[in-house]
C-alpha cells in the first residue's frame, strides 16, 4: 500500500519556526511532525510514502533519509512547481499512486491524532465505495464545513459554515481512496474539499468514519500548543513510559534524556523539552514547547510559548500568551514578553508588553 502526504508550501502560519526548517520537520513532542504520520503508516503495512512538496524538498529529503532506512519504507517526492491545492497533488502523483491498484491513504501534514489507519482501511473495504474520509466532532460547527451523512456513513452533502445546526462532524484531513478517484483529478490547482468531494457524495461514492479520541490541526502556534496538550494527555494511557514524572513535574511532561534541569524547577503541565536543553534553577514552565539546544534562565517563568532551537531566555524573564521564538533568539534578563513573535537570530533587549 501507498500513502500521499500533502506537505504544501511555506508554512507561513507557523512562522518564525518555518523560516529555519520546513513545517513537517518541526518537532512536535520531540519528533518531527511528519514522522508521527509516517511511523503510523508503517505499522499497517504501507510500503511507500509520497510527499507532495513545493518548498525546500532537498531539506526534507536529507532529513528523512536516515528515517527511511530505519523504518524500512520508501519515501518519494512529488515536487509541485506551482501550488496545486489539495487535489492537484494527487493528479501530479498519479503514476506513483496507481502502480499497484491498491487503495491509498491521503493525509494533511498538519494533522495530529491517534491515526487509526487499520480501522479506516477495514471500514473502507467493507463499504466498497470510491473514498472514505475521517471526520471529527467539534463544539462550534458554524466555523467549519460540516459533513452530513446517513447512519451507514454514506455522505449526503457538505454544508459550509452552517448557521442552523445540521451536524457537528467536520473533515479531519485523513482519507483513503480507490485508484479510480484519479480519473476525476488533473494535475492543476484543485480543491478536493470543494470540487471533488461534493461530486463523489452526489454519486454515492464517498463515506465517512468518525475519529475517536483527540484531533488537532497543529499548523499555527496556538493550535500547536493545544495539540501538544491533547497528545501528551493521550500518552498517559497509550504510552506512559514516554512521560516524565517525579518531584518538580506536573504531568503530563515529556523531557529528553539529555536535558539538564537545575534545582527548584517546576515543570508542567503540558510541556515538552527537546534534546540538549538546559533549564536553570528555579525556572517555571507550563504549556510550553522547548526545542533542541535551548536554555531557560534561572527563575524564568514561561507559559504558553514555543522556544526555538538554540535560543536562550534570561534570568527572571516572564514570557506568555503564545509567544514564539525562532531559531537562535536571545532574550535578556528580567524582561516581559507578552505574545511576542521573534524572528530567528535576534537579540531582545527590551520588554514586549503588548502582543
Amino acid at each position: 500500500m501507498k500513502a500521499l502526504i500533502l506537505v504544501g508550501g511555506f508554512g507561513t502560519r507557523l512562522r518564525p519556526l518555518t523560516l529555519s526548517v520546513p513545517k513537517p520537520i518541526v518537532e512536535f513532542a520531540n519528533k518531527a511532525m511528519i514522522l508521527h504520520q509516517i511511523e503510523a503508516l508503517c505499522k499497517i503495512g504501507v510500503s511507500e510514502v509520497i510527499l507532495a512538496v513545493s518548498y525546500r524538498p532537498q531539506h526534507m529529503s536529507s532529513y528523512l533519509q536516515a528515517h527511511e532506512q530505519r523504518l524500512g519504507i520508501k519515501i518519494s517526492y512529488s515536487h509541485e512547481k506551482e501550488p496545486l491545492g489539495t487535489a492537484g497533488p494527487l493528479g501530479l502523483a498519479r503514476e506513483l499512486l496507481n502502480s499497484d491498484g491498491e487503495p491509498f491513504f491521503v493525509l494533511n501534514s498538519d494533522v495530529i491524532c491517534d491515526f487509526p489507519f487499520e480501522k479506516l482501511l477495514k471500514f473502507h473495504k467493507a463499504h466498497g465505495a470510491e473514498g472514505t474520509i475521517m471526520v471529527t466532532k467539534v463544539e462550534e460547527p458554524s466555523k467549519y464545513g460540516v459533513v452530513v451523512a446517513d447512519d451507514s456513513g454514506k455522505i449526503m452533502r457538505f454544508v459550509e459554515k452552517p448557521q442552523v445546526f445540521v451536524g457537528n462532524k467536520i473533515n479531519a484531513g485523513i482519507y483513503i481512496f480507490n485508484p479510480q478517484i484519479l480519473d476525476r483529478i488533473e494535475a492543476k490547482p484543485t480543491s478536493i474539499e470543494k470540487e471533488i468531494f461534493p461530486v463523489m457524495a452526489s454519486q454515492g461514492q464517498l463515506f465517512c468514519l468518525p475519529l475517536d479520541g483527540f484531533w488537532m490541526d497543529v499548523g499555527q502556534p496556538k493550535d500547536f500548543l493545544a495539540g501538544m496538550s491533547l497528545y501528551l494527555n493521550s500518552l498517559k494511557t497509550t504510552a506512559p513510559e514516554l512521560l516524565k514524572t517525579g518531584p518538580g513535574f506536573i504531568p503530563p511532561v515529556m523531557v529528553d534524556a539529555s536535558v539538564v534541569i537545575g534545582e527548584g524547577c517546576l515543570i508542567g503541565p503540558n510541556v515538552t523539552i527537546g534534546p540538549h536543553c538546559t533549564i536553570q534553577p528555579g525556572a517555571r514552565l507550563a504549556n510550553t514547547t522547548v526545542l533542541e539546544g535551548a536554555t531557560i534562565g534561572s527563575n524564568a517563568w514561561v507559559k504558553s510559548s514555543i522556544i526555538g532551537w538554540q535560543s536562550s531566555i534570561g534570568k527572571w524573564v516572564r514570557m506568555e500568551n503564545t509567544s514564539v521564538l525562532g531559531e537562535d533568539v536571545h532574550v535578556a534578563d528580567e524582561l516581559y514578553i507578552n505574545g511576542g513573535i521573534i524572528l530567528p537570530h535576534k537579540t531582545v533587549n527590551s520588554s514586549i508588553p503588548e502582543p
